[in-house]
C-alpha cells in the first residue's frame, strides 16, 4: 500500500495513475480517493493523476488527538504529497473540504501550484450562516460517534445538495452512499470538528485572495446553495479566477455531472499550460454599467 508521511508523522494513503503533468485530487468530506474515479479514468490518459485520502479517512491514519485535524494541516498534507513524490508543482483540484484545502494551498504556497480548481467551496463562509454551520457541524460530529457512519452516512447522503445526484443517477448515488458509510466514525467526527468547524471564513481571507495570481477555476453546481454567494465573492476577489456553474447540479458535481466537470477542468488546464490564462482585465472591474467611467 502506497503511503506518504506528513510532517507530523501521519501516514497518508495515495494512488497514482498515468504519466505527464501532475494533478493532485483532494476529496470532499463525504468522499475519499475513490470519489475521483470518473476524473482519473479521463485525465490519466494525458496526465499523472494522484489521489489520496485525508487524515482520518482509512487507509490513511486516523489520529485520535483532535488537535491533529485542522485547515492548516489539511493544506500541509497536500504539500507532503508533492514533496514525497518529488513534484515541483501540480494542478491542485479540490472539492468542498478539498476545495478549501486547495485554496489555502494556493494562498500559502503559490509556487507549488500550476493552477487551482476550487469546487463546491463555501459552506459556513457567510457571517449570517457561520453560527448555524458551527452548530450543525458539532451536532453532526456527535451523531457520527453515537450512531456510527454506517447509520449516519445514510442520512448525510440525502442532504439538500445531494438529492440532485440521487435523482439523476440512482446507481452512482448508491455507490457514493455505500462508500460514505464505510468511513471511520471517529475520523469523520474529528475531521468535522477540527477541519470543517474551525476553518476560517472565506470572507476573512479577502486580502490574501486579492494577492492570489495562480490561475484559479471556481466550479459550483447551481443548486449547491451554500456555495453560490461564496463563489461570486471569490470570482470578484481573485483576479486570476473564472467561475463556472453546472446547471441543475448539487454538491458532488464531479460525480453528478462527470463529463461536464471534466470538460471545464480540461479546458482550464489547457489554457493554463499554453500560457493563455491571463489576469482579469482591470477595465472590466468597475461599477459602471455602460462605460468604464463611474458616475
Amino acid at each position: 500500500m502506497a503511503q506518504v508521511t506528513a510532517k507530523d508523522g501521519v501516514n497518508l494513503f495515495y494512488e497514482e495513475t498515468g504519466q505527464g503533468t501532475p494533478i493532485i485530487f483532494v476529496h470532499e468530506f463525504a468522499g475519499d480517493f475513490r470519489s475521483w474515479e470518473p476524473q482519473v479514468r479521463h485525465f490519466s490518459r494525458r496526465y499523472r493523476c494522484i489521489t489520496f485520502n485525508a487524515r482520518g479517512f482509512p487507509p490513511s491514519d486516523v489520529p485520535e488527538d483532535g488537535e491533529m485535524y485542522s485547515q492548516d494541516l489539511a493544506r500541509d498534507d497536500i504539500l507532503a504529497v508533492l514533496d514525497a513524490l518529488d513534484i515541483d508543482a501540480a494542478h491542485i483540484l479540490g472539492l468542498s473540504m478539498g476545495g478549501f484545502a486547495a485554496l489555502h494551498f494556493g494562498l500559502n504556497t503559490p509556487d507549488r501550484a500550476l493552477s487551482l480548481v476550487v469546487g463546491g467551496c463555501g459552506y459556513g463562509a457567510g457571517e449570517d450562516t457561520r453560527e448555524q454551520f458551527q452548530r450543525e457541524t458539532m451536532e453532526a460530529a456527535d451523531r457520527m460517534e453515537k450512531e456510527t457512519m454506517e447509520k449516519f452516512g445514510a442520512t448525510y447522503a440525502l442532504g439538500p445538495t445531494r438529492v440532485q445526484f440521487q435523482n439523476k443517477d440512482p446507481r452512482g448515488w448508491k455507490e457514493f452512499e455505500t462508500q460514505l458509510r464505510e468511513h471511520s466514525s471517529m475520523g469523520s467526527a474529528l475531521t468535522m470538528r477540527g477541519v470543517q468547524r474551525r476553518r476560517p471564513s472565506l470572507y476573512d481571507l479577502e486580502e490574501q485572495m486579492r494577492q492570489l495570481t495562480v490561475p484559479t477555476l471556481i466550479l459550483n453546481g447551481d443548486e449547491d446553495e451554500p456555495c453560490l454567494d461564496a463563489g461570486l465573492f471569490m470570482k470578484r476577489t481573485i483576479s486570476s479566477s473564472a467561475l463556472a456553474l453546472l446547471p441543475r447540479t448539487g454538491h458532488a458535481s464531479n460525480l453528478e455531472e462527470p463529463d461536464l466537470f471534466n470538460q471545464f477542468c480540461e479546458n482550464f488546464f489547457h489554457q493554463v499550460e499554453t500560457g493563455r490564462w491571463d489576469l482579469r482585465d482591470p477595465r472590466s472591474m468597475t461599477s459602471g454599467i455602460l462605460s468604464t467611467t463611474e458616475k
